[in-house]
């Protein structure tokens, strides 16, 4: 058998950690349990994180195979363990919160045909489930990068990803002695798996729903803590800037000037006659966002488009701010502590 006929047999096994969702188990395993009776995928395994809710039962109930982790370790350490016990082949994995499409199975087999593809991952379809506009925004911009980016990759997303088991064994999965909360561990082990020589996929039409509600504080707290300082941590000190989704050359372009905005509008009540020069900052952002505001518009209409924009320029000027701060950490924080 060939590698790529052995490819397009291989087995999946879906990876689905979860921590006290045991009110969403019946709308995202229904679909998948779905394909595992067409034969689609062959193996359904949700691990229990110490949940003091009723996932393990509700999910058993279901129909899928449960691991219960010895401890509460985050969604890294519970696919860790997951892909110990794993039969399939590519270990396909989908967060406790996301509707996985049924073209699925399919996307990745096909993606998987070529043997240096050690890794896929899609976006968000267009219909989340949060109706506020933060959540529509949220969930929307997630689409909107993963829509656009390059097909060929360098990092991973585990919420609608999957990997070949050999090669995020040989590496040693999610590094979760480096990031002990939940936050870029996918991202490292994307980095990692192409430091091995490994290709990443970009795969527009592998689609999922997301079903998580956010809130105002919540997006801060994800984007800045989870996200933002992490990610420019990890830049900073092993990776260095790519060309890559929501850090590339553009987006870069486009946080600046956020930046450049925000100090203008600071600087006009001390100096009125700089108002040409903001007015003009004030364009250029607006050019720059086209591209945007026309997704948001066509996904949500015009005042949403206005809001989630307007929002936009606020989260680059703090995940400007906090690569900033982690680069003044690098330099005379962090060798002091080291002392």
């Amino acid at each position: 058998m060939s590698k790529d006929e052995h490819s397009a047999r291989a087995k999946i096994t879906v990876v689905m950690p979860a921590y006290n969702a045991a009110e969403l188990m019946a709308d995202v395993l229904t679909p998948l349990l779905q394909m595992h009776e067409a034969g689609e995928i062959d193996q359904i395994l949700v691990i229990d994180d110490r949940s003091t809710d009723t996932t393990a039962a509700r999910a058993r109930v279901l129909g899928a195979e449960v691991i219960i982790a010895e401890r509460n370790g985050g969604p890294g350490a519970a696919r860790n363990l997951a892909a110990r016990h794993a039969d399939g082949e590519i270990l396909w994995f989908v967060d406790s919160d996301v509707v996985a499409d049924p073209a699925g199975p399919a996307l990745i087999r096909r993606a998987f045909t070529s043997p240096d593809v050690v890794a896929v991952f899609g976006s968000y379809d267009d219909a989340p489930r949060g109706t506020s506009w933060i959540s529509q925004y949220k969930n929307l911009v997630h689409r909107y990068y993963h829509q656009r980016a390059p097909s060929e990759a360098s990092t991973f997303w585990a919420g609608c990803g999957a990997v070949r088991k050999s090669a995020f064994l040989e590496i040693g999965g999610f590094d979760v002695e480096t990031f002990t909360q939940p936050s870029i561990e996918d991202i490292d082990l994307g980095y990692r798996l192409r430091h091995k020589g490994g290709r990443i996929l970009l795969l527009p039409d592998l689609l999922g729903k997301h079903l998580k509600v956010w809130t105002f504080s919540s997006v801060l707290r994800t984007d800045i803590f989870m996200r933002a300082l992490p990610w420019s941590r990890l830049l900073i000190t092993r990776e260095g800037l790519s060309d890559d989704l929501n850090i590339s050359v553009a987006e870069r372009f486009r946080a600046g000037l956020a930046l450049l905005l925000l100090l203008g509008l600071l600087m006009l009540p001390f100096y009125p006659a700089a108002w040409p020069a903001v007015f003009a900052i004030f364009i250029l952002c607006i050019l720059a966002n086209a591209s945007l505001y026309r997704f948001m518009k066509a996904n949500g209409g015009f005042a949403f488009a206005i809001f989630a924009v307007s929002f936009h320029q606020i989260y680059y000027i703090y995940s400007s701010v906090a690569f900033v701060y982690c680069l003044f950490e690098a330099k005379y924080i962090s060798p002091r502590s080291a002392q």
